[in-house]
């Protein structure tokens, strides 16, 4: 069996400002668009002709997508294989009854957010916890949790927050210094975070999944605290919208469909520049009480950024594609205004380029000593030499080098190179400081070496 390196890159696509093209305007509302699949059914090939063909931006992993660390990690490997632009791959992964990696399927079982806030109330036991599972989603290439849960536990018996210990603390200031702790550990293994379920569902009497849930009476201001510490903390990654009813923030639409929730008091007052995701946009909450094309419309319009959705079956049909032919449609007949598609895209780009998408796989055999990459010197500052020797065998290969984000800064065409020592200067001089990767490739064979410009 050849012996080689697999080396990943997916490159970030880079739309301009002015007005789209159809297909432009399809890319840009595909990135809009998360589904979770089954990938037993026959119908997990059209997640891949969406994944390809209609851009689709993400997908949520849930507990019967795991089946143990290996498979996770060959699947999520597979679907970047499948994306021209860089796929958001999400789980829930809170810790206790909320987490899709735990012991039954080859992780362990962890401690809810309950435990970590109030029994424990550790600094150093919620740290402890979180890095083992940031470090699982790592490994498991799941590069987003729709976790931590900021919620107040203002109702120990909310029946999807309380009741579930979801929830950190009934103190807010202890939720978000909790929530501060557990952000901090999967921030440093480069994983984004999810701040759930905006403006707070700990007070509910009743669950969105199921139905309309009035949170009028029983909400108050103080559930907006871990909010508000976060982002003078400088938080930008993900907040969730929950399909909470409050007629004190709007007397006619549940917060994930509300103009007044989201863009005027989580945009405009709370000055919130991240990226917004609905909760699950099946729930009962939502199509119980509107028909799934208004529902879209209305979240959109609200300042929705991605669409989230745990299945990608509608009708025996792709649900990605339905929603995206649905949005285009109502682009076109001004329904939605462009602008506003525009916005979410760059929010959504923004974010994606906030993470390293760069990733080795390392094969569990050793690269083929017939050829070697090196470079000198290295760091570097405006010049370095780059170095591939090929010992007895002429092969054909392309050679590169790639930013962070997958995009290539420079390359030699695909040619024949013949053993024997092969020499190249690599010029940094417009280009910024920062870590940068060198590819040889061949038809056997994938070679990556890591460079840093230093100015």
């Amino acid at each position: 069996m050849k012996k080689f390196f697999f080396f990943c890159l997916f490159s970030i696509l880079l739309f301009n400002s002015t007005p789209s093209s159809g297909n432009d305007l399809r890319d840009k509302i595909g990135q809009m668009v998360m589904v979770g699949f089954d990938q037993n059914s026959s119908f997990m090939d059209t997640l891949f002709i969406d994944i390809e063909q209609n851009n689709l931006g993400g997908v949520i992993l849930f507990g019967n997508n795991v089946l143990n660390p290996q498979q996770v990690k060959e699947l999520t490997n597979q679907l970047q294989q499948a994306a021209k632009t860089p796929l958001l791959i999400a789980t829930d992964q809170e810790g206790g009854y909320v987490a899709r990696l735990k012991s039954s399927n080859g992780f362990q079982n962890t401690y809810s957010a309950y435990q970590l806030g109030t029994i424990f109330n550790s600094e150093d036991s919620t740290r402890a916890t979180a890095a083992r599972m940031a470090q699982w989603l790592s490994a498991s290439g799941i590069n987003v949790n729709l976790a931590p849960v900021v919620d107040v536990n203002v109702n120990s018996s909310s029946p999807a927050i309380g009741h579930w210990e979801r929830s950190f603390s009934s103190d807010p200031i202890n939720v978000c210094n909790h929530a501060c702790c557990f952000i901090d550990e999967f921030k440093q293994k480069n994983i984004i975070t999810t701040l759930k379920h905006f403006p707070g569902h700990g007070s509910a009497l009743d669950d969105s999944h199921l139905g309309f849930t009035d949170i009028t009476a029983t909400w108050a201001d103080s559930e907006l605290v871990p909010y508000k510490r976060l982002f003078d903390l400088g938080y930008s990654d993900l907040v969730m919208i929950g399909h909470l009813y409050n007629a004190n923030l709007d007397p006619i639409y549940p917060a994930s469909l509300s103009y007044n929730v989201i863009t005027k008091l989580l945009r405009d007052s709370l000055r919130f520049e991240g990226t917004i995701v609905s909760d699950e946009m099946l729930m009962g909450a939502i199509t119980n009480n509107y028909a799934f094309e208004d529902a879209i419309v209305l979240a959109i319009n609200a300042g929705m950024d991605i669409l989230l959705y745990r299945t990608n079956k509608l009708n025996n049909l792709s649900l990605a594609r339905q929603v995206i032919d649905i949005v285009e449609q109502k682009v076109i007949s001004g329904e939605v205004a462009e602008s506003r598609i525009e916005e979410s895209f760059q929010r959504i780009m923004s974010l994606k380029q906030s993470m390293t998408f760069v990733k080795e796989y390392i094969a569990d055999e050793a690269v083929p000593d017939k050829f070697e990459l090196t470079n000198y010197p290295n760091p570097f500052n405006s010049s370095t030499d780059i170095i591939l020797n090929i010992q007895n065998t002429t092969t054909k290969g392309s050679l590169k080098i790639y930013n962070l984000l997958g995009q290539v800064v420079w390359q030699f065409d695909e040619k024949f190179f013949s053993s024997g020592r092969h020499q190249f200067i690599f010029y940094g001089n417009d280009l910024p400081s920062g870590i940068y990767f060198v590819r040889f490739e061949t038809s056997e064979s994938i070679l990556t070496r890591k460079i840093t410009l230093i100015k």
